[in-house]
């Protein structure tokens, strides 16, 4: 409830804006993240370069996520999940926790006790590695045209999996209270700067926003398709996704909640009467109408209260719970434990649970493939504009490496990188990306030409909301959070939850300083390519790249750059004798060709120029 009303403000003012911009800018100039940026500012050409750096770390670790799924589990049903044993002795480990729990740490991880320990790689998720990355170069490999249409898949399989589960959910024992709990809002959460600093991320992460993603696939649009209407759409429906998703964990968390809850109650009052038999505590302190064989959460929260009132000096000793349902509910759980530990828990005690657990698993595998396919697209499509590069060998290139980078995260230790790399490595890198995105276009294109621009490419003027988002709104809060991330990694150094064997249970730990030094390297290097580009463009030491024009054509390969074709090799190209080779026509409005350019009207007057009457005649058939 406290994190709803932040989540939908930044949205508003953020994220909707922001993916519009994106949206726009890859529509009109029709290239990948480089292009966008050194045609709308050379200095700032860096941007793009870091969108693939911030993509790179960030979406290493996503198929791990998704591999874990892919492991036998103990979902079956509540008899299936069991300790394991050896010579009649219960594993510790898992007595001390719980079945899913050990499953998960000691089964499919096999974690390390801290980061620094490594382990050496687990095998099982080593291989679930391998199939992950190999799917998502097949897709690659394959173009947008194929990605599109697993992209149908892939995106409405999940609502089918999560109406399925909210229906069910709805219809367990419990479902109400997890469902009020997430609707309670908590004022002094709500306030907290903590609660809108991760709201903030959560948008820039759910939209894709700084990924180069956006870009890159809006880059293959009409030029005149109506991508206000499109950012609208995506950004509403995404914010809905997210409460519906909420709704179903919360649904089955509130079930989970009464499950334990029942449980404590059943536990608790056998070491009351262990109390009373040994006469630690004495019969007056029971409640006379309280009956031990039909004992009800209302009898032992009224015995519990006595207790505690009359026994307030050793009370702790006694090592009783208060079994309420709102202590519960409030044990927060995120990342890999909601997907792993609690929520599968949960499932377990659903019936027919094996059928459940499958389809939790392939929509989490789903959900990684997917968003894997939109990372390496945001990474390869500029890379492949820019430098001209074979896209099949770029691609299987771009896989091998990642999956080499991968295995960081197979080791038995990967999972504390899972949460490095999460939590820090992208987060202020993404920010400072996003934040001269908006400065490039509000500020140094200008905000009045962009709109004038964005009116002739979709026959309307965007409304003023966005003018003022754009050139001060979002700038400014995203400024703000920029400076809270910083504030919050000099006050608090940054730290893990490490799952502790001997224990059997998490612990906090801080990142030794080897690993410190890590984090700070990839936040450098993904930051590094916007002063570098800036210099050497300010000096003139390397060419702005911007005068090149990207033709889209939907034949064969989805984009197709002449600029650098010789001129007989363009004429041919431009006038093939076979129709439907020939490209799709340009818009007949003025192309988007960057600050200061000339329209290619007038580039066309220049003789034997690049942009010579051949291409104006091949490209106003109308």
């Amino acid at each position: 409830g406290a994190y709803l009303v932040p989540y939908l403000v930044l949205l508003i003012i953020i994220g909707l804006p922001l993916f519009f911009l994106e949206l726009a800018v890859g529509q009109r100039i029709r290239r990948g993240s480089i292009g966008v940026w050194n045609y709308i500012c050379p200095r700032l050409g860096g941007i793009g370069y870091a969108s693939c750096l911030v993509s790179a770390p960030w979406g290493a670790p996503r198929p791990h996520l998704g591999s874990g799924g892919v492991e036998p589990n103990p979902m079956g049903s509540p008899l299936m999940l069991s300790c394991p044993c050896s010579v009649a002795v219960v594993e510790t480990e898992c007595e001390r926790s719980s079945a899913t729990t050990y499953f998960w740490y000691r089964e499919t991880l096999d974690i390390s006790n801290s980061i620094s320990e490594s382990g050496g790689l687990n095998w099982k998720m080593t291989l679930c590695l391998l199939v992950a990355w190999s799917l998502v170069g097949l897709a690659m490999i394959k173009g947008i045209q194929s990605s599109g249409k697993v992209m149908y898949f892939s995106s409405l399989f999940p609502y089918l999996v999560l109406v399925c589960f909210l229906v069910r959910g709805l219809l367990l024992r419990g479902a109400v209270d997890g469902i009020m709990h997430m609707f309670t809002p908590k004022l002094d959460k709500m306030l907290d700067p903590q609660v809108w600093r991760e709201a903030a991320t959560q948008v820039f992460f759910a939209l894709g926003l700084g990924f180069g993603g956006v870009i890159a696939f809006s880059s293959y649009n009409k030029q005149d398709n109506n991508c206000h209407f499109d950012a609208t759409l995506v950004s509403f429906i995404n914010f809905f996704t997210s409460v519906l998703a909420t709704l179903v964990v919360f649904a089955v968390l509130g079930f989970k909640a009464n499950i334990m809850n029942e449980k404590c109650v059943v536990e608790n009052p056998e070491k009351i009467l262990g109390y009373l038999n040994t006469n630690v505590l004495s019969h007056d302190l029971i409640p006379p109408h309280v009956n031990f064989s039909h004992l009800t959460a209302k009898d032992y929260n009224e015995m519990y209260r006595v207790i505690m009132t009359v026994k307030e000096g050793h009370f702790k000793e006694l090592g009783l719970d208060a079994c309420l349902l709102e202590d519960e509910l409030n044990k927060s759980v995120q990342g890999t434990g909601l997907a792993f530990i609690a929520f599968t828990e949960a499932m377990t005690h659903f019936p027919a649970s094996p059928f459940w657990s499958v389809m939790f698993f392939l929509m989490l595998i789903n959900l990684g493939l997917g968003s894997m396919i939109g990372t390496m697209s945001g990474i390869t499509t500029p890379i492949i504009d820019t430098f001209k590069v074979r896209k099949e060998v770029f691609t299987v290139g771009c896989c091998i490496f990642a999956f080499l980078v991968g295995l960081i995260f197979v080791q038995r230790s990967g999972n504390y990188f899972v949460t490095m790399f999460d939590d820090y490595s992208a987060t202020l890198p993404l920010t400072v990306v996003v934040i001269l995105e908006n400065i490039a276009v509000a500020w140094i294109y200008g905000t009045k030409k962009f709109m004038q621009e964005l009116t002739e490419m979709l026959g309307f003027r965007p409304y003023q909301f966005y003018y003022y988002t754009w050139k001060y709104v979002s700038p400014i809060c995203m400024a703000v959070l920029m400076t809270a991330s910083i504030i919050q990694l000099g006050v608090s150094p940054p730290g893990y939850s490490a799952w502790i064997r001997e224990e059997a249970a998490e612990k906090f730990l801080f990142y030794p300083a080897w690993a410190m030094a890590i984090l700070i390297s990839l936040i450098i290097l993904a930051s590094l390519p916007l002063p570098l580009v800036f210099i050497l463009r300010q000096f003139h030491l390397v060419s702005d790249g911007s005068n090149a024009l990207s033709v889209t054509y939907k034949k064969g390969r989805m984009m197709k750059d002449i600029s650098n074709l010789e001129d007989n090799d363009e004429t041919r190209f431009i006038l093939s004798k076979v129709p439907s080779e020939t490209p799709s026509p340009m818009p007949t409005h003025r192309s988007y060709l960057g600050p200061g350019s000339n329209s290619p009207m007038e580039m066309s007057s220049a003789p034997n120029g690049r942009y010579g009457s051949g291409y104006l005649l091949a490209s106003t058939p109308e």
